[in-house]
């Protein structure tokens, strides 16, 4: 079967909801504005794109950056509780879509478990740019699905003109939660100085009645679970704190200009679903049940466990100098620079159970030791400008060492090292019958690892030293003063992850026992797709089109009896095959016998899909009313037909927007269908239909600005569940809330 997307991310993009910070007037994000990209320092953007205000993020409630962006066509979630929402880009994830934190990857540890959040900070944003095509092969490698770059400008490139501080405050009903915040921004003595803090503390969220799908298989204790989902109203262990403060200060001139940061994100959040050892072995619920709170049974061997917690808690402090110098050259026009050093901590543990003795505590304790994953990464690189009058060029060089590691109980991977060299080029320019963008990169990448044979404790060591290679090519052309329509195609060359070469043995937020394949091949990924454009000042449409090969296309697939029989990549990688079987065959026969087994396949696939939208503003009293009806479409399949995992399903997304002078009302329902188009193992996914509203009302007072916002999500309270989760059934999304945010500026 073959799936087909049609669309665009680039009209929904340019011309729906994308917010501008120049735009005075836009009545809501569907306005046709000037923005300018940070990746380019250009306002005219041909690739699909979208350039998020911060404001928007700011003005509503406080959000995963995944769940942040979840409602702009050709953009979903992967979620795993509040805390955790890796970003979809046209149903490419992971590691396809790479996070930025003002131009440079956020090195983080989301790629080693679906269970670890994008630790970023969104306090007092710039913009929030999605961005997929050439421009994006200048700032990362291996972005078939595209980029996120996260925008604060905590580094000022150029001089604050007045001094600017905001203070807020925020509340919200589902996790009985609240957030507080400030930020100042002053030019002192010819420094620019920027400092920001953030801290938010959530409570478990509400969901709605019988939201949690237990798959317990005990039959005799039916009765009992259906009367505890029925009485259950919140999902337990799924509170969230958060903490982040930040600093930087730059000195700005004709010259260029030069800053440093330091900045510090930490977090603690619980983890509302975890598999656990069989009962063969420690008396645990094959389903973990106990952990997340689901499960109240009374026979033996449970009731030691009642309660218990299991959390995450982050650490990561990153020191960035960035810079550019103007050279003014005939040759050079100014070089771009920058540094980063980042230590990243994640600890999981399981919090200490009372009522036991000092014998118990002790087992306890060594049962459940925390399990520690860092990544310390480097990374320094350089952008030289050598655009002319009529073109524009870059020429990019780039370089990382990064260290991973995972230590404690679920120490499922080795310690891994990733080096890598890029070079990349850009250019744009405007031809009379047409305008140009074309980016090109080749990456020298050396990933080292080992995989310890469990049995015999014999340890495999490999190093993967390889190039890829990546270009993607958009042409404009303006078909009369209101359509225009663009071209792209792009061919990215991605390498499997460390995760995906070395990963060893029992991931427990998946419930899944995961095994790597040091011997996959690199991914390549051809994109091609068409945009159209139109607007005449009141009504506006985009569609927009694609289709996506993807050679070699890596995935975590569950493995079935005949899987090992008959599967093609098995047969190519005998080696990888015996590791698997030999090093996981008595833990999956006892101690790890109820985990499904899964192993990193690859097999050629195919992404098709669409993206439309409509829209027309009107005037009304004194303000512009703006509506819009929009619809995005993701399918996926293998060469042999059968569909990729965890892809979701269609979504009709309804917006009304009405601005009057200092009010903004935002009404938006997004409706989610059903999906049925179903991998191996899966199970289908009901629709569901989310409301969300926003007010904000900003008062002049005195020297500044007093600004309200008051929100609801899912004002509708239904039971909602993302496909693409691993724990779809036991974490749904979170219930009805309300809230409000104060922020006072001056």
């Amino acid at each position: 079967m073959k799936v087909y997307f049609y669309a665009l991310m680039a009209m929904s993009i340019i011309y729906t909801q994308i917010v501008a910070a120049e735009s005075d007037s836009a009545a809501n994000d569907v306005d046709e504005v000037v923005v300018t990209s940070s990746i380019l320092n250009s306002s005219r953007i041909i690739n699909p794109l979208y350039v998020i205000d911060g404001d928007e993020i700011e003005d509503n409630a406080t959000t995963s950056l995944g769940e942040a962006v979840d409602s702009y066509l050709g953009v979903s979630i992967a979620d795993f509780g509040a805390a955790v929402g890796q970003p979809i880009i046209r149903g490419m994830s992971g590691p396809r879509v790479k996070i930025l934190k003002n131009g440079l990857v956020n090195r983080d540890v989301s790629g080693l478990g679906a269970d670890h959040l994008n630790d970023i900070d969104l306090n007092d944003l710039d913009q929030v740019e999605i961005i997929k095509g050439p421009s994006s092969l200048l700032y990362a490698n291996g972005t078939s699905g595209g980029i996120i770059n996260v925008v604060d400008n905590c580094i000022a490139p150029e001089d604050f003109t007045t001094q600017e501080f905001i203070a807020g405050l925020e509340t919200q009903s589902v996790n009985d939660g609240d957030s507080q915040f400030f930020n100042l921004k002053d030019n002192i003595g010819g420094f620019n100085v920027n400092v920001g803090y953030k801290k938010s503390e959530f409570d478990s969220f509400d969901i709605p009645d019988g939201a949690v799908i237990h798959e317990d298989d005990h039959d005799d204790h039916d009765e009992h679970e259906e009367h505890e989902e029925e009485m259950l109203s919140y999902l337990e262990n799924s509170d969230l704190e958060i903490e982040s403060t930040k600093f930087g200060i730059s000195r700005a001139g004709e010259w260029g200009y030069f800053g440093i940061s330091i900045d510090n994100h930490e977090s603690m959040y619980g983890i509302p679903f975890h598999g656990e050892h069989s009962d063969e072995h420690d008396g645990h619920d094959d389903h973990g049940d106990d952990d997340h709170g689901d499960d109240d049974h009374e026979e033996e061997g449970h009731d030691e466990h009642e309660g218990e917690r299991i959390f995450s808690s982050t650490d990561q402090e990153s020191f960035t100098i960035k810079g550019e110098y103007n050279l003014g050259g005939n040759l050079v026009n100014s070089i771009s620079y920058n540094y980063r050093d980042t230590d990243y901590h994640l600890i999981e543990a399981h919090a200490e159970e009372e009522g036991h003795d000092e014998h118990e505590e002790e087992e306890e304790h060594e049962e459940h030791a925390p399990t520690v994953f860092t990544n310390d990464a480097t990374e320094y690189g350089a952008i030289f400008d050598i655009s002319t009058s009529n073109l524009i060029q870059k020429v990019a060089v780039n370089f990382v060492d990064e260290d991973s590691a995972i230590v404690g109980e679920e120490s499922f991977m080795n310690p891994a090292n990733n080096e890598e060299l890029t070079i990349g080029y850009f250019l744009s320019t405007d031809f009379d019958m047409f305008y140009l963008d074309a980016g090109f990169r080749i990456d020298q990448i050396e990933r080292t690892g080992s995989v310890t044979d469990e049995d015999h404790g014999d340890i495999d060591y490999y190093n993967i030293d390889d190039d890829t290679t990546s270009f993607a090519i958009s042409l404009g052309r303006d078909l009369s003063d209101s359509l225009d329509v663009n071209l792209g195609f792009a061919s990215v060359e991605r390498l499997p992850s460390v995760i995906e070469l070395f990963m060893n043995g029992p991931h427990m937020a998946t419930g899944r026992l995961e095994t790597g394949n040091p011997n996959l091949k690199g991914e390549t990924s051809e994109n091609f797709d068409i945009t159209f454009n139109f607007d005449n000042g009141d009504f506006y449409a985009m569609a927009s089109f694609y289709i996506n090969d993807v050679e070699n296309y890596i995935n975590l697939q569950d493995m079935h009896d005949d899987d090992h029989d008959d599967h093609d990549d098995h047969d190519d990688h005998d080696d990888h095959d015996d590791h698997g079987d030999d090093d996981h065959g008595d833990d999956h026969d006892g101690e790890f016998a109820h985990l499904i087994k899964a192993n990193y396949v690859q097999e050629d696939a195919e992404f098709r899909g669409y993206e439309f939208e409509i829209g027309k503003t009107f005037s009304l009293a004194s303000g512009d009313l703006t509506l819009s009806f929009g619809r995005d479409d993701v399918n996926a399949e293998f060469s042999d037909g059968h569909n990729v995992p965890r892809i979701n399903p269609a979504r009709n997304i309804y917006s009304l927007s009405y601005e009057e002078n200092d009010w903004l009302f935002k009404l938006s329902l997004k409706d989610v269908e059903k999906q049925d188009d179903l991998a191996e193992g899966e199970t289908l996914t009901d629709s569901y239909q989310m409301l969300n509203a926003r007010l904000t009302k900003t008062y002049n007072v005195g020297t500044g600005k007093l600004k309200l916002s008051v929100f609801g999500t899912n004002m509708l309270d239904e039971v909602a569940r993302n496909h693409s989760s691993f724990v779809k059934n036991q974490v749904p999304l979170a219930g009805r809330n309300y809230g409000a945010k104060f922020s006072y500026k001056f």
